[in-house]
């Protein structure tokens, strides 16, 4: 009996020990990424070993941590999905057995503990430790910000507890629910990481539709688009009339005296959009015909094909909401990872989901910085200031530790949440539940059909505005090739006066 017991405490231990090792390999890799992104954004400052510079620094590390956070919790889902999968395919596979539901389940629980960690304490502290400067009479330093900002952090604690308690005064006024608001640990911090989770599942549902329509424009601008009634030719030789013009009103501007520096900067930005617009067009003629012709319908097409999935496996969901109750979200304490499979078609349904997954979450994201309220946070590189980085850092972290929930509440995934992820008390009530899939696939089948209606109305009157300029062309004749040509030899053959121009 003792040589069993120290064995299965022998196993006990290298299992804990494996598990820690992994996780902290994916916390490392994804520390590293965020790491790099930050810095391409972050805004570059001089080397000095200053006071500033230690407070950005720890800032950047704060940020980076809660960045990482953010990767993880998108992760979850599609990593228990995949392992559940897996050991389903091999279920005595002795390399597989790492992947097992404690490993799945401490990961789940480290992502909830460590994202409420980032939100309540570590982005707070980042924030005004980045905007403290020690009280008034202290001597200064990092210790006085350091000081400042635990002060901040308490008095912001207190200003939150005593608005929940308010609030829970007005809506249940019940000694118990009072007194339950007392246990910091297991009460009130998953309480407000609850009503947070609702509030970023909200977002989610106002920046998700936004952005399934707007990753059309963001592919589009990133794409060569094909060629339909339009003369590049033509429009390169318009362009480059226009930037030659500009060029010499630019050249005169800042030969004269008389001319102010603000008319000079406009010229700039001017000139700049016009070069900007003659890239494009130039692009778009040395691009390849199957880069044109076949790799932007194809982009369209597979944008379309996810946004449709998307929209009729929500359908499918308010249907069984309607007539199961086993399709409402919950939370699961079952470690029996890989018994049964989750997807209907098995590894095939599961590889979708993980990708529509994938694919709502980087729409979020575009929609949530395409809303003109979320415009000021908009990362730019090497030149984002770590205020700004810290609001995206955050925003970015609501939304992530959200898409597991709207995943599950959607019915993209049948997968149970794990760990705190299914504590939540909104997940059940059944109308919240109901409400949420009708506005997403209402909201999201308005923006589309708003996107593509108003993308052919364009698409027309351009057509139109081409053919009615062929038409003025033919009737003008050769006369006005003739006179545009020689206004462009005179350009470029003529010395620019500044007297003549008006």
């Amino acid at each position: 009996m003792e040589e069993d017991d120290v064995t299965i405490r022998e196993q006990n231990f290298h299992s804990q020990v494996r598990e820690y090792i992994i996780c902290f390999l994916l916390f490392a890799v994804l520390y590293i990424v965020s790491y790099c992104i930050i810095t391409r954004y972050k805004r570059k400052t001089d080397d000095q070993e200053d006071e500033d510079a230690v407070v950005n620094r720890i800032s950047l590390y704060m940020c980076t941590f809660t960045l990482a956070m953010s990767g993880g919790a998108v992760l979850l889902l599609p990593f228990s999905i995949i392992s559940n999968e897996i050991l389903l395919s091999f279920p005595r596979n002795y390399y597989i057995q790492w992947l097992n539901g404690s490993l799945i389940h401490g990961l789940w629980n480290l992502v909830s503990l460590f994202s409420n960690l980032c939100l309540f304490v570590l982005m707070p502290f980042a924030y005004f430790f980045l905007e403290s400067e020690g009280f008034a009479g202290s001597k200064k330093g990092i210790k006085s910000r350091v000081l400042e900002t635990f002060v901040m952090l308490f008095l912001l604690g207190l200003l939150i507890l005593g608005i929940v308690w308010v609030a829970s005064a007005l809506i249940d006024n019940d000694a118990a629910s009072m007194e339950s608001l007392y246990d910091l640990w297991e009460f009130y911090l998953p309480y407000l990481y609850s009503c947070i989770s609702l509030m970023g599942g909200l977002l989610l549902l106002m920046c998700t539709p936004v952005g399934l329509s707007r990753m059309f424009t963001v592919m589009g601008q990133l794409l060569v688009k094909p060629t339909i009634l339009e003369d590049l030719d033509e429009q390169i030789y318009c362009v480059t009339l226009q930037e030659e013009a500009l060029q010499r009103r630019l050249n005169g501007s800042t030969s004269s005296h008389s001319r102010s520096h603000g008319n000079a900067h406009r010229l700039n930005k001017e000139l700049d959009i016009v070069r900007d617009q003659r890239n494009k067009l130039e692009r778009r003629k040395k691009a390849s015909a199957w880069e044109k012709n076949l790799l932007y319908p194809i982009v369209m097409l597979i944008l379309l094909t996810g946004t449709t999935i998307s929209v009729l496996l929500v359908a499918l969901n308010i249907l069984y909401l309607l007539v199961d109750e086993t399709a409402m979200p919950k939370g699961s304490t079952d470690r029996g990872l890989g018994n049964t499979s989750l997807s209907t078609f098995g590894v095939v349904q599961a590889v979708v989901e993980i990708v529509l997954m994938f694919y709502l979450m980087v729409s979020s994201v575009v929609g949530f910085y395409s809303l003109r309220v979320f415009e000021g946070l908009t990362p730019r590189k090497d030149d984002t200031t770590m205020t700004t980085i810290i609001g995206c850092c955050v925003s970015i972290l609501v939304l992530s530790s959200a898409l597991p929930v709207m995943s599950r509440t959607l019915g993209i995934t049948r997968f149970d949440l794990l760990g705190d992820f299914g504590r939540f008390n909104w997940l059940g009530n059944f109308y919240i539940v109901l409400s949420y899939n009708l506005l997403f696939a209402v909201v999201t089948t308005l923006c589309l059909v708003r996107k593509f209606t108003s993308a052919i109305r364009e698409e027309l009157l351009k057509a139109l505005g081409c053919q009615k300029a062929s038409q003025d062309s033919s009737e003008v004749g050769t006369a006005s090739s003739v006179r545009v040509c020689s206004v462009r030899t005179d350009w470029a053959t003529h010395q620019y006066d500044p007297s003549v121009e008006s």
